[in-house]
């Protein structure tokens, strides 16, 4: 009997307890709402095109820009330049002026005194650098007023600029260019002969001037040697008629020579030649 009564108790138990449970799901689903759904942020919109002052297709192209105010260049188009004939300024140092001329020349000079390092190399080419200068002044202060000047003030445009600033270049070129050096690279290249001088093209006449200039600086040259190889023969037959042949004459004759460059004043001399070329 007793055991009858707990299992009913125990039925109506678990029903209640189901009962109760149906009835809190509603609720808490209703106290606790679904937590927010996360989606993927949709793509970005593609970038318009770039526009321009100088658009003529409604912002379709970039334009640059580069001049600065009133028409003249920009700082950084005039530091782009300066870096542009800083790294070709030794090519057109040996090319175009009188700097190969004078350092060839000065360099038979010292071996004509029978000098191998002195004076040394540096010594030669800042000599035949200032040299130069001094020689290629008038044409580099034409350069300067003709075309750098006018194109920084805005004067003039960059093809004007330089066709302006290389003609003073170029007839320096033209007046110590033989014709024969011109006609050289002119049939090397089978191009047509030009009609004037100034019509020949900087490829062909750079070439040529610098071959003008290794042959004047060889003729130089050899009337420098002459002295100097007088002098050898002498002291030559001088130690072949002592009996001192085990002696090189090279090393009596250099003191001799040495002391007759100086006592004609040698560098005033090859110098004032060197100059009176141009």
């Amino acid at each position: 009997m007793t055991g009858r009564w707990l299992r009913r108790i125990a039925v109506a138990v678990v029903l209640g307890g189901t009962v109760l449970l149906g009835a809190a799901s509603p609720a808490a689903a209703a106290l606790n709402p679904p937590a927010h759904v996360v989606t993927a942020p949709s793509p970005p919109a593609p970038p318009g095109g770039p526009t321009g002052v100088n658009s003529t297709t409604g912002g379709a192209t970039v334009g640059v820009q580069i001049n600065g105010p009133n028409g003249k260049p920009s700082s950084s188009i005039v530091i782009l330049l300066a870096l542009t004939v800083l790294s070709v300024a030794p090519a057109l140092l040996l090319m175009c002026t009188s700097f190969t001329k004078v350092f060839v020349v000065l360099s038979i000079v010292r071996n004509a005194l029978g000098l191998t390092s002195v004076p040394p190399n540096q010594v030669l080419a800042g000599l035949a650098l200032f040299l130069s200068l001094f020689i290629m002044g008038p044409v580099l202060s034409d350069m300067n007023h003709q075309g750098v000047q006018p194109y920084l003030h805005g004067d003039k445009s960059q093809s004007v600029a330089f066709h302006d600033g290389v003609e003073p270049l170029r007839k320096f070129m033209l007046a110590h260019t033989r014709p024969d050096e011109i006609a050289l690279f002119v049939k090397a290249a089978k191009a047509a002969t030009p009609a004037t001088p100034q019509s020949v093209p900087l490829t062909t006449l750079i070439p040529a001037f610098v071959l003008s200039e290794l042959r004047a600086a060889f003729i130089i040259g050899f009337v420098v040697y002459i002295p100097f190889l007088v002098v050898d023969m002498v002291v030559s037959a001088s130690l072949m008629s002592m009996g001192m042949m085990m002696l090189p004459p090279v090393t009596v004759s250099l003191p001799f020579k040495m002391l007759l460059f100086v006592m004609v004043n040698g560098w005033g001399l090859v110098i004032t030649a060197l100059v009176a070329s141009y």
